[in-house]
């Protein structure tokens, strides 16, 4: 199998200064400063686009369920090469599967542009165009989570992933508002264009990295098939009760939240709210400004005492949130409650993704990736249809209130198993 290369030839032999504020240190490291400038600029582009593609899908049909069903198309291929994403982190080099992938979807979202431009779109064009998301998708982020820690010394894996997530959350907060003005302006054909040039400054970033590759396997070394890698990569995590417990934990967290927040949103602007697209993109920005603080606390926290405690008594406060959108009278509420729960999904991720890359060790690093991921998505097509088919049957409100219960069902589940225990350490049972 294909290894990582060694210390003296990686981007994270860099030694930054440990002067200065923490969550800033990573950003002296060449490799990663490259990494995080092509992504935050790829990062704006896409919330062009999905602010684009959620409005483009109602105005070609009105419906929420075809919202969702355009947005299921995506995760479908997303869910089911996932893992196969993850086993290629750990074989070939993250570096090149993050150059490959920007450069696919650039060129898909700038022909969706020519599409839209040129007037002749309809619905069957989303479909093809989020199909090939998915699966480019299910390839990039394992590999956006296994370079990383190639790139930077691990105690610098919580700033690390805060400045990412924050710039993310930074264009969460800047490009939803921006799209949704532009939108109601001029139409949606500009934001996918915006969003296929963003693409290209992250291919031209991304090629300037050093580090990220591998070490080719020698000649009397056997290379393992894909399917003994994956099947190698459920075992180490099957093993691990932590881990085993974080993937069942997310699957449901994401299961009440993908839905609600994706084509539920979108609904409430466009028809309970004053301001159409205007409002969508302002709740979305919202979120992005509650993560953002969110996440640059969690970066400038190196270790959070009972971690466990503290993710579990997070998440029952996104879940009581969830419920409360349903009932939020104006965009400005629902964008208060949106704002508190970023807060916590900021702290959250980088704090949980920065043990993950503690607990596993390099070799196996895009699998287990691949695997929360999965958690993550592997449901959200049920998600999505779920909430498109109860907003069609106007039944928004009890729809927000189900997935804010979903949540905090889990929550109590998690103490109940024990999670908090088990995720005290960064160490797993086989270490």
């Amino acid at each position: 199998m294909d290894t990582t290369l060694p210390a003296d030839e990686s981007a994270a032999t860099a030694t930054p200064s440990t002067s200065g504020p923490t969550l800033l240190q990573p950003l002296r490291v060449r490799d990663f400063r490259l990494l995080f400038s092509g992504e935050t600029i790829s990062v704006l582009g896409d919330q062009f686009h999905f602010v684009a593609l959620a409005w483009l899908a109602l105005q070609l049909t009105g419906s929420g369920l075809a919202l969702g069903t355009v947005l299921m198309t995506a995760a479908i291929p997303r869910a089911a090469f996932m893992l196969l994403g993850g086993a290629f982190s750990d074989r070939i080099s993250p570096r090149s599967l993050i150059l490959v992938s920007n450069a696919v979807r650039g060129v898909t979202v700038g022909t969706l542009a020519v599409v839209v431009l040129s007037g002749t779109a309809q619905l069957w064009h989303l479909y093809i165009f989020a199909a090939v998301f998915g699966v480019v998708d299910a390839f990039f982020y394992p590999a956006l989570g296994t370079i990383v820690p190639m790139l930077v010394p691990a105690r610098l894996l919580p700033p690390a992933n805060a400045v990412i997530q924050g710039s993310a959350q930074i264009m969460g907060l800047v490009g939803p508002a921006l799209a949704g003005a532009m939108i109601a302006v001029v139409q949606t054909g500009p934001a996918f264009v915006i969003d296929a040039a963003s693409f290209a400054v992250a291919v031209a970033a991304i090629a300037l990295v050093r580090g990220g590759r591998r070490l080719p396997s020698g000649p009397s070394e056997p290379q393992e098939s894909v399917m003994a890698s994956i099947g190698g990569g459920l075992r180490a995590a099957w093993a691990d009760p932590a881990i085993r417990g974080a993937i069942v934990l997310t699957t449901a967290f994401n299961l009440a939240i993908n839905g609600p927040i994706s084509v539920g949103l979108a609904w409430l602007a466009d028809e309970r709210f004053a301001g159409g697209s205007t409002a969508f993109g302002l709740m979305f920005s919202a979120w992005g400004a509650g993560a953002l603080i969110g996440a640059v606390v969690g970066g400038s926290i190196t270790r959070i005492p009972h971690f466990g405690s503290m993710l579990l008594g997070a998440a029952a406060l996104i879940g009581v949130g969830l419920a409360a959108i349903g009932f939020a009278p104006s965009a400005i509420v629902a964008g208060a409650i949106l704002a508190a729960m970023g807060v916590m999904v900021g702290l959250i991720n980088v704090q949980f993704i920065s043990w993950l890359q503690r607990r596993v060790q390099g070799a196996q690093m895009g699998r287990m990736m691949s695997l929360v991921m999965l958690g993550s998505v592997g449901l959200a097509p049920v998600s999505l249809a779920a909430a498109g088919f109860l907003i069609d049957l106007g039944a928004a409100t009890l729809m927000f209130a189900m997935a804010g219960g979903i949540v905090l069902a889990a929550t109590v589940a998690g103490f109940a198993w024990g999670m908090p225990r088990l995720m005290d350490t960064d160490r797993s049972p086989a270490d």
